[in-house]
């Protein structure tokens, strides 16, 4: 099992794309704006430059993870790890892997598997961030919705590519 990083280079991609269709004022931005407390004058001033180049990094860091959600073999790996001989490919545990993988190492390699795992992910991991944090910053259920609608889209589109392209 390797890590297929440009994959995940373009799953990185997918918060910055949905989030110029999902934050334009044409769709959900002038909701958010309000819902946010945020206006353009507030917005004027910001390195844009900053804020994408983190942005964009923090959604490599969040596709790397969610990698290991979606793609169930990992798993395997991670629970043979310490066994003797595993780093050996003539021992019998690194044998006993690689006729498993072979046979069962492309199961549930679906954009649609990847999909329905980035969506219990966006909605398990998203909604009690985004929720507690908005509670005590004394946001409404508005921008609650917004925000993690977008992050159950975007966890969703994300898990899929990164699940159906090994």
């Amino acid at each position: 099992m390797h890590l297929n990083f440009m994959i995940i280079i373009i799953a990185a991609l997918v918060p910055m794309i949905v989030g110029f269709i999902w934050y334009n004022p044409k769709t959900l931005g002038n909701a958010w704006m309000k819902a946010a407390d945020v206006s353009p004058e507030k917005m004027k001033g910001a390195n844009m430059m900053v804020i994408f180049g983190v942005s964009l990094l923090l959604s490599f860091l969040l596709a790397m993870e969610l990698q290991f959600l979606v793609i169930h073999q990992f798993s395997v790996y991670s629970i043979l790890a310490n066994e003797p001989g595993i780093k050996d490919p003539n021992s019998d545990i690194s044998k006993y892997l690689s006729d498993f993988m072979l046979k069962y190492g492309n199961n549930f390699r679906t954009f649609k598997h990847g999909a329905f795992h980035g969506t219990i992910a966006g909605i398990m991991l998203s909604l009690p961030i985004i929720g507690i944090n908005s509670l005590f910053e004394r946001k409404g259920f508005k921008y609650i919705a917004i925000n993690v609608g977008f992050w159950i889209v975007c966890m969703a589109l994300m898990g899929g590519l990164i699940c159906a392209y090994p």
